[in-house]
């Protein structure tokens, strides 16, 4: 039963895509800026998981957005539009890899042009406890800097399957490989960042749990108020 309300969910969301394309090859704008809202996200993380350079990524995005609208009529719906465009992306990517690459090879750095950094993922900033905030961003630094340093074969799939959910035939699909190749890189990409976590967790721990700035203020004043000692 479920299985079946996955495949009408599947197909509305086709339905609402077509439309959605329908909107945006008649140039309207609404249409334009709900298509990236839904996909900016995933977009930029596909083709950073390529690049590993952020002003690139979005430069590949961009142009593959460019790309992708000024052919939105070949657009039929087989796939998802956020398929159809990530797609795009990819070969994009690929296709700037391989040029910065070739200028590598010719004396060039491919270092200089595609400098890795780390991909930022959200934090909650919204709990009021800046302690919390911080121990957030120093485990996300962790993720963060264990799948850039994944090899290229493995980090897209990582980023397709952990980061961005998608499913392995999703993920096969996209990347155009076997289903089994995708769990067989997924279950390496995942040992190999959980290797790399496991040896930098240790400092990281040292400050988990942490009882400074309000928390302590707060349970020193309740007990000093206790004993007698108000502010």
């Amino acid at each position: 039963m479920s299985h079946i309300r996955t495949d009408r969910t599947e197909a509305l969301d086709t339905m609402a895509d077509v439309e959605l394309a329908r909107r945006a090859i008649a140039r309207d704008r609404h249409a334009f800026r709900a298509i990236m809202a839904s996909h900016n996200q995933r977009l930029f993380r596909l083709a950073r998981s390529i690049i590993r350079n952020d002003s690139e990524a979005e430069d590949v995005v961009q142009e593959a957005y460019v790309r992708g609208f000024s052919h939105l009529d070949r657009f039929r719906g087989e796939s998802s539009l956020a398929t159809w465009l990530s797609r795009i992306v990819i070969n994009e990517a690929l296709g700037r890899l391989r040029k910065a690459r070739r200028t590598a090879g010719r004396g060039g750095s491919a270092g200089q042009s595609l400098g890795a950094t780390i991909l930022q993922f959200p934090v909650d900033n919204t709990s009021g406890d800046p302690e919390r905030t911080m121990a957030q961003r120093q485990i996300l630094q962790l993720v963060e800097q264990a799948t850039d340093a994944l090899p290229d074969i493995y980090r897209t799939v990582f980023v397709a399957r952990v980061i961005e959910g998608l499913s392995v035939e999703e993920t096969a699909e996209l990347l155009g490989l076997r289903a089994e190749t995708v769990k067989t890189r997924l279950h390496r990409a995942r040992r190999l960042v959980r290797e790399r976590i496991d040896e930098q967790i240790g400092p990281v721990l040292l400050s988990a749990f942490p009882f400074a700035g309000r928390r302590c203020e707060r349970l020193t004043t309740t007990v000093m108020g206790r004993l007698g000692f108000p502010d």
